[in-house]
């Protein structure tokens, strides 16, 4: 596709004037630079607001999304295998946590008990 600017007198969308724009030029600058798209849907009733839908698009290159914080596609398992091996990594560790946590309560109620048993047996000798 091409949008060449020529002799009409009508106005020229895009900036006509004499420069020549392909698809691919223009699909360059926008890969380049990037484009964002937002949008809010809310649904009330009765000004009551029901549902609130935020849309975001964003089209750019990967290496301008990078620049710009953006690099999901990295951590998301069902686009990287590394990604996955990570989050099963992170679910293991999680149970491990969760073990030793309640580990460690076990043995500091074991602990306490033992300290008012020893408390209750060093009351009973003060009263020999």
């Amino acid at each position: 596709m091409t949008v060449v600017g020529g002799g009409s007198s009508s106005p020229q969308p895009y900036g006509g004037g004499h420069q020549s724009t392909n698809l691919a030029d223009i699909l360059e600058r926008v890969l380049d630079k990037g484009l964002v798209i937002a949008g809010d849907i809310q649904v009330n009733l009765l000004d009551i607001e029901l549902l609130t839908i935020k849309l975001r698009l964003v089209i750019a290159s990967l290496e301008t999304a990078k620049s710009v914080g953006i690099d999901w596609w990295e951590t998301d398992p069902w686009l990287n295998s590394n990604a996955r091996m990570l989050e099963k990594q992170d679910r293991d560790l999680e149970l491990e946590n969760r073990e030793l946590r309640d580990r460690i309560a076990r043995l500091e109620a074991a602990n306490e008990h033992s300290r008012l048993i020893e408390r209750g047996h060093e009351r009973e000798e003060e009263r020999s």
